[in-house]
């Protein structure tokens, strides 16, 4: 069982205020403003406990720092491939897909997570 710290807890807030995928040295950047104090190292060993916990969700993003969601339930995500920032994309989730691999060598599959390539709006502008 973990213990529920001040620290915890604003690290945990830190995530749900911030809702944009934020890497564990963004989630360390907000929290620091309201607790100075605070090492890097406790904010990030905070992410992954309340990860762990699902309390919150990590996501492995190719090319790039592992990021913190806020949104715990299963869903796909974009990264634009000029910013590098993350965003959720508005499809239906797809319940056992790894079942459909033809697996030939023997592999175990766990689950999957899918991240597209795009161009957000904000870049398309520029």
């Amino acid at each position: 069982m973990t213990r529920n710290t001040v620290q915890r807890n604003l690290v945990l807030e830190a995530v749900l205020h911030l809702k944009n995928h934020a890497s564990a040295d963004e989630v360390y950047k907000e929290v620091v403003r309201l607790y100075p104090s605070i090492s890097r190292a406790t904010v990030y060993r905070n992410l992954n406990e309340l990860s762990e916990s699902g309390e919150i969700r990590k996501r492995e993003i190719p090319s790039s720092s592992d990021r913190f969601d806020h949104i715990t339930t299963n869903h796909y995500h974009t990264k634009c491939a000029i910013c590098g920032r993350v965003f959720d994309v508005d499809m239906e989730y797809i319940e056992r897909l790894e079942e459909k691999i033809r697996d030939t060598a023997g592999f175990d599959f766990l689950g999957h997570d899918i991240v597209f390539k795009s161009i957000c709006p904000s870049c398309k502008k520029k």
